[in-house]
């Protein structure tokens, strides 16, 4: 389990994370979520002993990293891209991986397989696509096969094979009993792998809930366009519904598409669009990281 306990972190008179507190669970994969300067980062490097808070506590099963006795065979991390060095094979970089982290060669050679670099290993990874050098971070992480997984932005530059492949490795991860905590701006995917989602925006987090309450167990709003918007809105209005508008489209709340369809036929009002929006992540997102900015 990884835990953050009210982690702060303060440069000076400015706290880049403040009181940040959440839990990635065994068997479940996290979304942590935010914008460019929110402290998503920071709060990743908190978590893997790279900085020390300020206040607070930053643990991995119960310890803080720096305690653990064998790291790499607890947590398997991608930050910053997956650091290597340019002039290095893919298989070289992970016979090195391999002596720091205490395992043989085969599982080096298993994982290029793995991960799908087998016909790339002689390459100098200097010589890699973005999509290729996030594959081998990915297997870098695995080699000492670690039950937690922390990965920053592992999807950067992964064709939507890749980005489908990704998401298969890390479900079967948490499905066998891991912890995945995973950060990403593209939300689209994350929705078809997260179990909860952590928001942080100005440093601080604004939600933790599991991804069924966030998008899609609540009700929806329906798009509208008629031939008479103002009197759709009125009609909606006075069936207790709540409408907005964007000047192009009515927003409704509190009403089913079918219940407004019949509304706008007794009303004897056309309509020319009916489309029932459920509630995204994104939409979530942009609400609570973008009010903070």
């Amino acid at each position: 389990m990884i835990e953050a306990k009210g982690l702060t972190k303060r440069y000076g008179r400015t706290d880049a994370a403040r009181d940040v507190t959440f839990t990635a669970a065994p068997g479940r994969v996290t979304g942590f979520l935010g914008l460019n300067g929110s402290g998503k980062t920071t709060t990743l490097r908190m978590l893997l002993g790279l900085s020390r808070p300020t206040a607070g506590q930053a643990l991995i099963n119960g310890k803080p990293y720096r305690e653990l006795k064998h790291p790499l065979r607890q947590v398997g991390a991608v930050l910053e891209q997956g650091l290597m060095h340019p002039g290095q094979t893919g298989r070289g970089h992970l016979r090195t991986q391999s002596l720091l982290c205490g395992v043989g060669r085969q599982r080096g050679e298993e994982l290029l397989e793995y991960v799908g670099l087998a016909d790339a290993a002689g390459q100098r990874t200097g010589d890699y696509s973005l999509g290729m050098r996030q594959r081998l971070a990915v297997a870098t992480a695995l080699l000492g096969e670690p039950s937690i997984l922390v990965l920053d932005e592992p999807a950067n530059g992964l064709d939507p094979s890749g980005m489908a492949w990704l998401r298969g490795l890390l479900r079967a991860h948490a499905d066998a009993g891991g912890t995945v905590l995973i950060s990403s701006h593209l939300l689209s995917e994350l929705e078809l792998l997260i179990d909860d989602v952590v928001i942080i925006a100005g440093g601080q987090v604004r939600l933790v809930a599991p991804l069924a309450a966030v998008a899609g167990d609540e009700a929806g709003r329906l798009r509208v366009r008629g031939r008479d918007p103002h009197a759709l809105w009125q009609v909606f209005e006075q069936a207790g519904a709540r409408v907005s508008t964007d000047g192009h489209v009515l927003f409704v709340e509190g009403l089913a598409a079918e219940d407004a369809g019949e509304i706008a036929l007794h009303a004897g009002i056309a309509i020319h669009e009916l489309t029932a929006e459920q509630p995204s992540l994104e939409r979530t997102f942009l609400e609570l990281a973008g009010a903070a900015e």
